[in-house]
């Protein structure tokens, strides 16, 4: 009966994120009501494995006692504390301190946010603030990837290439421009790494001719593309894209949003590609997801020129809750827990992982599996060797969500039919191997599908 009630109110009351307003309303929502470990609990009483950990975030898991009582011992001694008026509190110094000093390179400079997208806002106001100081205000044109994702503010979605981010809002803005996803499994120029290495330091270096390189301010990246459907470049790609934005005098944005805190297997992904951005960015597995909290991270150089630019006058940047003390003191101990063996279990996690789902090649519905550490993806296709995607008419993100939650499974479901995969780091090798099991009931029940069997190779 509380379900029932529930689902009203929701469908009478609560806007959800990403979402077909009317479609919601039809279908009702779906309650969650406990979690532990990588195990989530409907309000019925049904069991899944959560293979995506929330959305990307719940890298630790969930119900760890030690994160619970680090957020409420600070919410006892200290619930709030501004930065403004250069007041501060000890978590948010330690944690910067901490972050900071495991960061790659000279990113020895975090401001807090809540979370991805105000997190890359934040990175436009800095890097258009950077480049004033430098008597460069002209270098105002910014430019992304295809595919690529950087929140859904006003100013991210326009950066994020994704069309559902842009119909019916007026984006991308003017000075947001995009070249092509390195996508290697529908790469124009084949799968060959060094081939798509190449088409993509053409086309930056093409893209920054075309508009003035007195013009670009800074080109944007996701280590691996998350919401673009877990596209992975090749080994060199980011280092390639970052020396090229040296040599072009723009400043090179990792976005670690979904990548960092052990996504890939490191603390931070950058580490793995041997690069140090000017900027990063990241949230999600800052707190574990437990408490809202993102990071911008600066260089030397960055932070140097904005604050000499600026002199004695202030920064006119700032939020009400940025370096919470709250999400300060829980992104402390998720770093710990991180560092005291989920890092370590999440790599033997990922490559259990990523074995697993290659075993799942030989289905006759599997295009392409793709991953690094416990970020992975499996492509459908009704035609392997023309790659033709599920048709349309299959309902692909609807069906297979829905087959894969009654399965036991959470996953992400993607409308071209790609199945993402990003696993807590607490996994066991039982959990993995289910999440394997669970894929291919999935993929079983969807070949019988007779819009799918229709137009099978």
């Amino acid at each position: 009966m509380l379900s029932n009630s529930l689902i009203e109110l929701d469908r009478a009351h609560l806007v959800h994120p990403v979402a077909s307003y009317r479609g919601h309303e039809q279908a009702g929502v779906r309650v969650l009501k406990s979690a532990k470990g990588a195990t989530v609990t409907d309000a019925s009483g049904h069991q899944m494995i959560d293979g995506f950990a929330g959305l990307w975030c719940v890298n630790a898991g969930y119900g760890h006692d030690s994160i619970v009582e680090a957020a409420a011992r600070q919410m006892r001694e200290l619930p709030y504390a501004t930065g403004y008026f250069s007041l501060g509190s000890e978590p948010a110094i330690r944690l910067a301190a901490e972050l900071a000093d495991r960061a790659p390179g000279d990113l020895n400079h975090v401001y807090f946010t809540l979370g991805g997208s105000d997190a890359v806002d934040s990175t436009v106001r800095f890097i258009r603030y950077y480049y004033h100081a430098l008597g460069k205000p002209t270098k105002d044109q910014f430019i992304s990837l295809e595919q690529g994702y950087h929140g859904s503010s006003t100013v991210g979605a326009g950066l994020t290439a994704l069309p559902a981010f842009h119909a019916g809002f007026g984006m991308p803005l003017d000075w947001q421009h995009k070249i092509p996803s390195h996508y290697a499994y529908r790469n124009p120029v084949g799968t060959d790494p060094q081939a798509i290495i190449a088409a993509s330091v053409a086309a930056l270096r093409a893209k920054v001719e075309e508009l003035g390189a007195e013009r670009v301010a800074a080109f944007y990246a996701e280590p691996i593309q998350g919401s673009g459907g877990v596209l992975v470049p090749p080994a060199g790609w980011m280092k390639a894209m970052r020396d090229l934005c040296s040599e072009l005098d723009i400043l090179f944005v990792a976005d670690e949003v979904i990548t960092g805190f052990g996504r890939t297997g490191p603390l931070f992904a950058c580490s793995d590609d041997g690069i140090v951005p000017d900027l990063m960015t990241t949230a999600k597995g800052l707190t574990s997801g437990y408490v809202p909290m993102g990071a911008v991270f600066l260089t030397e150089r960055v932070y140097n020129t904005i604050a000499d630019g600026a002199g004695a006058a202030a920064v006119g940047h700032g939020y009400t809750y940025s370096a919470h003390p709250v999400s300060a003191a829980v992104g402390l101990e998720v770093l710990r827990l991180y560092e005291s063996g989920l890092l370590e279990n999440g790599v033997k996690a990922g490559a259990r992982l990523m074995a697993g789902l290659r075993d799942l090649s030989s289905h006759p519905l599997v295009g392409d599996v793709r991953g690094r550490g416990m970020l992975a993806a499996v492509e459908l296709v009704v035609d392997k060797a023309r790659k033709t995607p599920l048709p349309a008419a299959a309902e692909p993100a609807r069906r297979i969500f829905d087959r894969a939650w009654n399965n036991g499974l959470v996953i992400r479901a993607f409308g071209n039919g790609v199945l993402g995969y990003a696993p807590p780091l607490c996994c066991t090798d039982g959990e993995i191997d289910a999440i394997i099991e669970r894929t291919r009931r999935t993929l079983d029940q969807t070949l019988e599908d007779p819009d799918v069997r229709a137009v099978l190779a």
